[in-house]
């Protein structure tokens, strides 16, 4: 990877990112994706779409403001936004609104780590979710309805006083078709739910797990049906926590334990060869390297798993040769609408800062992984770099905002916010063949 700084003139390049094409279609097409900066200021390492005004279109929340979609240009404050920081970038003391980030040349973390969209006391609004620093209260911001745009203050509601783990999330994982955020808090972990008759009360917190003193630093969480019994699981990097067919009364969940590297970002179960069985996604190290899956096996009743490693520290791990480190964000979509979900993922930036961790000035990369199933039973993530010069925070969201049919790209992280939307062009075989990732030589 070339240093941040050799990649600094193409900050100005708002155009299309490099082509990728979705596989072996009867008129292939071509993916690319136009790169907005919503702002360069750094105020979240998440962000969410959700339409806010109620005019029928995605707008993105990200940090104390809200942006109306689909322009993305005219921003909204709806909860306090004076943080002012100081910093010295190329010798020179800079004051600039916000956290720390790329506008300085320190490491700082914000009070937003990610954000969600959900009407939460029922009356038609969208309201936003934003899972703070972890060990802090998360808070539910409430839409305030007609004249939303004219409102610079939502009223504030505390949703979980401590949330931990660095990639909670706010899923179904229960099956009442009811979100609840899902991760730790004070030791175990759990699920915190929503009361509809009580929206502005702190959610109930469920424990799943003893008390294990989980730190609040935790990495890697995910939500997914293991087993195949209907029932979500939660997912760790030390096993899966088995959902019991009754939740009365809070029961102590089932600990399958496996390890699933040190501690990555969001993990998902997902069937990625097709034979059936869940197999679990996840990155192995949220600030080294490593991408992987997990081939759920079974025998004699009892469920194992086999590791691919598809990505890591060096260029010769991954069949294109890809790699980047800090995958601390990753979300699983069907990019190219061939049935098959895809991985988004990237380079976070400047998670410690601009020394910190493996190789913190490198190109902060995002891509697509799109998943190809061989006749013979293997299968392949082909790497499409989607952009450079935005990288990921610690949530990556990728969802329709403008009705297309084509999943988006939102990233909210030290760099700024960014949202890439994506565009498909049917083209020839030679195109499609041209734009092939190829594969290293061996």
């Amino acid at each position: 990877m070339h240093p941040l700084t050799s990649r600094l003139a193409s900050a100005a390049v708002a155009g299309l990112a490099l082509g990728s094409i979705a596989f072996a279609a009867p008129k292939p097409k071509l993916h690319t994706f136009s790169k907005q900066q919503l702002t360069d200021q750094f105020w979240s390492e998440g962000a969410a779409f959700g339409d806010f005004n109620h005019d029928g279109k995605q707008d993105v929340a990200a940090g104390p403001f809200w942006y109306e979609g689909p322009a993305f240009t005219v921003r909204h404050e709806f909860m306090a936004a004076d943080k002012v920081s100081k910093s010295k970038k190329n010798g020179q003391d800079v004051t600039f609104p916000g956290f720390k980030g790329a506008l300085g040349n320190e490491n700082e973390y914000s009070a937003n780590f990610l954000a969600f969209s959900h009407d939460f006391n029922g009356d038609g609004w969208a309201d936003i979710l934003v899972l703070g620093f972890p060990g802090e209260n998360s808070w539910w911001f409430e839409n305030p309805g007609k004249g939303v745009a004219g409102v610079t203050r939502w009223k504030q509601h505390v949703a979980l006083a401590v949330t931990d783990n660095e990639s909670p999330t706010f899923t179904d994982l229960t099956g009442d078709g009811k979100p609840e955020i899902v991760g730790s808090s004070n030791g175990s972990y759990g699920y915190a739910s929503p009361d509809p008759a009580n929206p502005s009360a702190p959610f109930r917190w469920h424990p799943i797990s003893p008390n294990n003193k989980y730190h609040k630093f935790t990495h890697g969480l995910g939500v997914g049906d293991v087993n195949g019994d209907g029932r979500m699981d939660l997912l760790e990097k030390d096993g899966w926590w088995e959902q019991p067919k009754s939740l009365a009364g809070d029961p102590v969940w089932q600990l399958h334990k496996w390890s699933f590297g040190t501690g990555g970002a969001q993990m998902f179960a997902y069937d990625v060869d097709g034979d059936g069985l869940n197999d679990v996604i996840t990155s192995l190290s949220a600030h080294g390297y490593g991408l992987s899956w997990f081939q759920q096996q079974r025998a004699g009743g009892e469920i194992t798993f086999k590791e691919h490693t598809f990505m890591n520290k060096e260029q010769g791990e991954n069949r294109y040769g890809v790699h980047f480190s800090q995958l601390h964000a990753i979300d699983l979509v069907d990019m190219d609408g061939d049935g098959l979900k895809d991985i988004v993922t990237g380079k976070r930036f400047w998670a410690h800062g601009p020394a910190g961790d493996p190789e913190p000035n490198a190109s902060p990369v995002l891509y697509w992984f799109g998943l190809h199933r061989n006749a013979d039973k293997t299968v392949d993530w082909v790497p499409h770099l989607i952009d450079d010069l935005s990288g990921t925070g610690t949530q990556v969201m990728a969802r329709d905002h403008n009705g297309d049919g084509l999943p988006d790209v939102l990233v909210g992280n030290k760099h700024g916010v960014y949202v890439f939307t994506h565009h498909a062009k049917t083209v020839t075989k030679a195109e499609w063949e041209a734009a092939q990732p190829k594969p290293l030589a061996r």
